[in-house]
Formats: structure tokens, C-alpha cells, sequence
């Protein structure tokens, strides 16, 4: 019996070991052990939008006011910077096709880059305010996303031609690629959720995800199939994306905006501005949702991108400027902020 339980114990130990090691998911009941680890002052002026994480390459990409910052994310440093990107929006890195595509959403084009030199290598007028941009792999096409005029274009990530237009019929979010011929995105004036066919660029279904509203951030896992949107009235809605019905609605922060989901350890994150934080949600064995930490990060802090190599969160953020004696602050996302305020927060798993 002795004998017995210490060889229970040891066989303990040893998983325990293993678990941290391989960095193992979160345990139920158990904190995220996710925390704010560093604040990186970037500087400049204006606003921002999306964020993308370029996890083999070490980069992070960061829209700012015109141009996108780029940050070695191994290194902890700006090593470059892509001009003469108006209205910047979101950026798509297209795998294995060295390139870069990014959403101008004040003239209404798109910038090709080349990830190496990170030089413009092509410019394509697309619709009216491009907002969310993707690179689906499965067919090797970006989408871009147009609040303007409610609608996707289509760009061929080979030959870098627009190749169609794909009518919405309401105001796209963040989209999602399944990787085998389908992309998903969140349709924020309509509370739903579009099917594209990204070979033949038609929609081919559209899921309530209500009670969400507003829905925004949009996040996937492709081995489950689940989409992860996150709404206005502070819910994430959870989809099967097989068959377009809702799993749970669990609760999360006010003000979010973006939404990841880390394969490996199974965590799905929501980034919201309005609290300044993130809330990190797991599922449990028995198939339930539940929000296991509430990691603060800073005001305004609303868009993120999740670096799934490093298990690290980014987030951009920045001071905003006192409103003037009978001035309001604009709503929406281009505000007045202090010169040279701009910073990037890097937040991750404690270390063990």
C-alpha cells in the first residue's frame, strides 16, 4: 500500500514536470497565470486599428495613424516601419508567398509589401473603407473587408489582381479562415455571422450568433470548429461553424474589440478597451465555458494580437489628450491623444 502510493506520487510529480515543460492548458478552477510583463514605449501621433502576429518570422505588425510599425517580437524592438498606408487598418501576412497586404481605409486600397525588404511592391483599389484584411490559404487569396460599401474584395495573392467583389449586404468585422475553402466573418450591424465559399466567392449561409450584439473580434479553433465572437453587450458568443449553432455565451469585459485562441493550451482571449483588460476563458470538461482570469492591461487597450509560438499577447494603447473646456471627445476609434504616448503591452504566462 505503501509502496503504492509513493509510486502514485512520484508518476504525479514527474506529469506535473512534464505539464509546465510543455507548457499545459489551464487546469479547472485554476488561474491563467497571464499578467502585463512589459510596456514598450513606440512614440508618434494618431490612432490605430489591428495588430498581427507573424509568429515564425518573430514580428509583430502594428497599424498606426498612416503607416505600420513592425516590432521583433524575439528581440523586443522596432526594427522597421511601412509608410504611405492612409487610414490604416489591418494587416494579412500571406504564407509562403513573402508578402504583406495591408487595408488603406482612407483610400479605399490596399499596400502590397514584401516581408524581407518591407517595400511596397503593388498597390489595389478595392471597395469603399477597407476594414479586417485575410490571407486564406487554402486558395491563396486576401479578402479585405469594406465598411463603406458593405461588401469583400478579392484579391489574387499570386498575381496581386482584384478578382471580384463579394456583396455583404451589412457592415463586416473580423473574418476568420477555416484553411479548407471557407472564411467566416462577423457581421456587426446585423449580429450574425457570413459563410463565404472563398472559391466562389459567393455567401452561402449567414447564423444568428444573438444574443450578441454588435459583434466584432472574431477568433477560431480548427480542431474543435468553433468561432469565437466578441460583442458589444459584453458576451462572447461561441459557434459551431459545422453547423452554425450556439454552444455558450459566456460573459466578458466591456468595450472589446479583438478576440484569439491559443491551439495549444485551449484559451480563448477577449481584449477589452473600456475595462483596460483581458479576459481569458477556458473550456471545461463537460463541454461549458467558463472565464477562469480577468488579466488588467490599460485603458483603450482594445485590439491584440496572440503570438501562439511565445504564448504571448500584444496590445497597443495610448494617453488620450484632456478634452477642452464644452469640448467632447469624438466616439469611435480615432481619438486626440498626447504626442509620443503610443505603447505596445506585451502580456503572457508568469514565469514558472
Amino acid at each position: 500500500m505503501v509502496t503504492k502510493k509513493l509510486v502514485l506520487q512520484s508518476v504525479l510529480s514527474i506529469t506535473a514536470i512534464v505539464c509546465v515543460a510543455a507548457f499545459c492548458g489551464v487546469a479547472s478552477g485554476e488561474e491563467s497565470g497571464y499578467k502585463l510583463i512589459k510596456r514598450v514605449p513606440i512614440g508618434g501621433e494618431g490612432g490605430w486599428d489591428y495588430l498581427a502576429v507573424d509568429s515564425k518570422a518573430n514580428r509583430c505588425y502594428i497599424s498606426h495613424a498612416s503607416h505600420v510599425v513592425i516590432f521583433d517580437t524575439e528581440k523586443e524592438k522596432v526594427i522597421g516601419d511601412i509608410n504611405n498606408t492612409p487610414g490604416v487598418h489591418g494587416i494579412a501576412i500571406a504564407t509562403g508567398l513573402n508578402k504583406g497586404y495591408i487595408s488603406n481605409g482612407a483610400d479605399s486600397s490596399v499596400t502590397v509589401f514584401d516581408t524581407a525588404t518591407l517595400k511596397e511592391t503593388a498597390r489595389i483599389k478595392v471597395g469603399n473603407r477597407p476594414d479586417a484584411i485575410l490571407f486564406d490559404p487554402a486558395t491563396k487569396r486576401v479578402f479585405t473587408f469594406n465598411g463603406g460599401s458593405k461588401d469583400s474584395t478579392v484579391i489574387d495573392a499570386v498575381k496581386d489582381t482584384n478578382i471580384g467583389t463579394i456583396p455583404l449586404g451589412g457592415k463586416p468585422e473580423f473574418a476568420q479562415s477555416d484553411e479548407k475553402g471557407q472564411v467566416f466573418v462577423n457581421m456587426e450591424d446585423k449580429n450574425e455571422i457570413a459563410v463565404i465559399d472563398a472559391k466562389k466567392l459567393i455567401v452561402t449561409n449567414r447564423w444568428s450568433i444573438a444574443p450578441c450584439e454588435s459583434p466584432t473580434g472574431l477568433a477560431i479553433d480548427l480542431k474543435n470548429k468553433r468561432l469565437f465572437s466578441v460583442c458589444s453587450n459584453g458576451k462572447m458568443a461561441i459557434t459551431d461553424y459545422t453547423t452554425g449553432k450556439s454552444i455558450a455565451t459566456p460573459a466578458i469585459g466591456r468595450g472589446p474589440d479583438a478576440a484569439a485562441f491559443d491551439p495549444e493550451t485551449g484559451l480563448v482571449f477577449s481584449s477589452n478597451g473600456q475595462d483596460g483588460t483581458i479576459t481569458v476563458i477556458k473550456e471545461e470538461p463537460a463541454g461549458q465555458f467558463k472565464v477562469v482570469e480577468t488579466v488588467a492591461t490599460a485603458p483603450m487597450a482594445r485590439t491584440m494580437a496572440l503570438d501562439t509560438k511565445m504564448h504571448r499577447i500584444y496590445l497597443v494603447t495610448a494617453k488620450l489628450k484632456p478634452a477642452a473646456p464644452g469640448e467632447q471627445q469624438q466616439g469611435g476609434r480615432r481619438r486626440n491623444f498626447e504626442p509620443d504616448s503610443f505603447e505596445l503591452l506585451i502580456v503572457g504566462p508568469a514565469a514558472k
